[in-house]
């Protein structure tokens, strides 16, 4: 049996995580960011500029890469950054839409750490 350690392990061996410039460098080049927190992170604190906020319990809902409510048309190559308020959510929300057949999925981090980097966040 695996415990949630080891998944995440499993996930951050999976998953480059990206610094604040790598990320930057992405996003600039039209990556889309998806913010993994609960909804009452969301609203206490906000989100990155132009995330899409799927909460970690419903991404393998939302984003199949042939679900019909795939938000803005996320497609297998699409490059997408995932975060939460730790990094640990978001290696495992990374590592599934690898699973589930994403191509090019990176961890973003904490919301934290991008705010800490003067990451612009939505008003």
């Amino acid at each position: 049996m695996t415990n949630i350690s080891q998944l995440i392990d499993i996930a951050n061996s999976s998953v480059k995580r990206l610094n604040f410039n790598e990320a930057s460098e992405l996003i600039s080049k039209g990556a889309i960011i998806i913010d993994v927190r609960e909804e009452s992170e969301v609203a206490q604190s906000g989100k990155a500029k132009n995330a899409l906020h799927i909460p970690r319990g419903l991404i393998e809902f939302t984003l199949s890469i042939d679900s019909q409510s795939n938000p803005m048309g996320i497609n297998e190559d699409s490059i997408i950054l995932v975060y939460c308020a730790a990094g640990a959510r978001s290696a495992l929300a990374a590592k599934t839409l690898q699973d589930l057949g994403f191509l090019n999925v990176y961890n973003l981090g904490g919301f934290n750490e991008w705010v800490a980097n003067g990451g612009e966040l939505d008003n």
